[in-house]
């Protein structure tokens, strides 16, 4: 039986995300399932392929530097010019810790919504 790696699995995060005001989710490029809020991405996870299980999200700009040298994290691809990281090794970290990223990473796009977009989620 094919087996999803440790970290995050799709299940996790539906049961994380789905009582945050205006989260989504979506497959996009074929193999990612995307949670977003107001049409803006917070979390992406790979659901298929050489980089199953992988999780990306947006952190703090002021950790981004932080974050992308420690074992287990790098800048996400394509991503990590708006302060994006890759968990490349997810066993490395507690559901606790990635559930605390995914969640912050939710507050930061949220933040940055417009009044009125943000107005509508409460």
């Amino acid at each position: 039986m094919d087996r999803q790696p440790t970290g995050m699995r799709d299940t996790d995060l539906d049961a994380l995300c789905a009582a945050w005001p205006g989260v989504t989710r979506s497959i996009k490029w074929e193999v990612d399932l995307v949670y977003s809020v107001a049409n803006k991405m917070f979390a992406v996870l790979c659901t298929l392929g050489p980089e199953r299980g992988r999780l990306s999200f947006k952190v703090d700009s002021e950790r981004f530097l932080e974050l992308s040298d420690q074992p287990g994290m790098a800048p996400a691809p394509y991503m990590a010019r708006a302060f994006w990281i890759s968990v490349t090794e997810p066993e490395r970290f507690s559901h606790e810790e990635l559930a605390a990223f995914v969640r912050r990473s939710y507050e930061l796009v949220r933040a940055n919504l417009s009044k009125k977009a943000q107005a509508a989620l409460a």
